[in-house]
């Protein structure tokens, strides 16, 4: 379903490459079963293509509870905005892709 330059997360490995990382992280926070989420998947997958200094990748919460339940996740999609381990921007539901890409410019 995601690009190649969307990234997979899950409980084993979100705090390495998403609380520890360098560079700037956009989780998307979904399941299969949402449709609003497959809805902004293909945003996602242009928005990790157009933004290589950012790391941006999927978290099925279905699969992963643990960082979901972590960051008190209660709807989906949600987008959270990491710079230096710290959430430094929340998307709940359907965004337009320019607040996206407003965000992601202000922590590159």
């Amino acid at each position: 379903m995601a690009s190649e330059a969307v990234k997979e997360f899950n409980d084993d490995n979100f705090d390495s490459e998403v609380l520890k990382s360098d560079s700037p992280v956009l989780v998307d926070f979904w399941a299969p079963w949402c449709g609003p989420c497959r809805q902004i998947a293909p945003m996602i997958d242009e928005l990790a293509s157009e933004n290589p200094g950012v790391k941006i990748g999927k978290v099925n919460i279905d699969d992963n509870p643990g960082a979901a339940q972590k960051f008190g996740i209660n709807s989906i999609p949600t987008l959270l905005l990491f710079k230096n381990g710290e959430i430094a921007d929340t998307f709940v539901g359907v965004r337009p892709k320019a607040a996206l890409q407003d965000a992601l410019t202000s922590v590159s």
